[in-house]
C-alpha cells in the first residue's frame, strides 16, 4: 500500500481552506523583526550586506567563466571572460574591505530606496479605494525620503546609515503588509463564515 500526497485543489491543501491574508501576515511580522534586528545592529547589517553582495558577484563572475567555454567564437568568449573580470573585481574588492564597500553600496541604496518608494506609491494608488492603498503609499513616501536622507550624508553616513536605513525600509514594509494582511484575513473569515 503506497502513500499518496493530497493535491492541492479549489483553494485548499489537503482540506484546509488556503488563506493569501494569512500568509501576507506572516510574511509581514517576518520583515518587520528583520528590519528591527538591522536597526538595532546597523554597522553589522550594512557590513553584512556589502559581505552578501560581494559573494553575490564573485558567485556572478563564476557563472560568467563557465558560460564564456559555451559562448560561440572567440567574441562571445572575450565578451564573457571581461564580464567575469568586472564581477571578480567588484565582488572581491568587496569581500577585501567591506566597510570601504558601504560608500558604494549607500549609492546603490539610494537607487534602491527610490525605485522601491516609486513602485510602492504606484502600487498603493493603483489600489485606491481598496483596503489598506494608504499602507502602501506611506511605504512608498518613507523609502523615497530615506533615499533623500542617505543621498544627503553620502558618504559620511554610510558606515551606519546603510544598516539603519534598510532596516527602517524593511520595518516599514513589513508593517504595511502586517496591516493589509490583517484585513484581508478578516475579510476572508467574514467570507467563509458565511459561505
Amino acid at each position: 500500500m503506497s502513500a499518496t500526497v493530497p493535491e492541492s485543489e479549489g483553494g485548499t491543501i489537503a482540506g484546509t481552506p488556503v488563506r493569501p491574508g494569512r500568509t501576507m501576515l506572516a510574511v509581514g511580522v517576518v520583515l518587520s523583526l528583520l528590519g528591527l534586528v538591522a536597526i538595532v545592529f546597523p554597522f553589522v547589517t550594512g557590513v553584512s550586506i556589502s559581505i552578501a553582495l560581494g559573494a553575490l558577484l564573485v558567485v556572478g563572475a563564476l557563472f560568467h567563466v563557465a558560460h564564456a567555454f559555451g559562448a560561440g567564437g572567440w567574441r562571445g568568449f572575450a565578451l564573457q571572460a571581461l564580464l567575469a573580470g568586472i564581477y571578480a573585481i567588484a565582488g572581491i574588492g568587496l569581500l577585501a574591505n567591506p566597510v570601504l564597500g558601504l560608500a558604494t553600496l549607500t549609492l546603490l541604496l539610494v537607487g534602491y530606496f527610490l525605485a522601491d518608494g516609486v513602485v510602492e506609491v504606484l502600487l498603493g494608488v493603483r489600489m485606491r479605494g481598496e483596503s489598506g492603498a494608504m499602507w502602501f503609499v506611506a511605504s512608498g513616501v518613507i523609502s523615497i525620503v530615506l533615499a533623500g536622507l542617505l543621498w544627503a550624508g553620502w558618504p559620511s553616513t554610510a558606515a551606519w546609515a546603510v544598516g539603519l536605513l534598510f532596516g527602517i525600509s524593511l520595518l516599514s514594509s513589513g508593517l504595511s503588509m502586517v496591516f493589509v494582511g490583517m484585513r484581508a484575513d478578516r475579510t476572508e473569515r467574514r467570507t467563509g463564515a458565511t459561505a
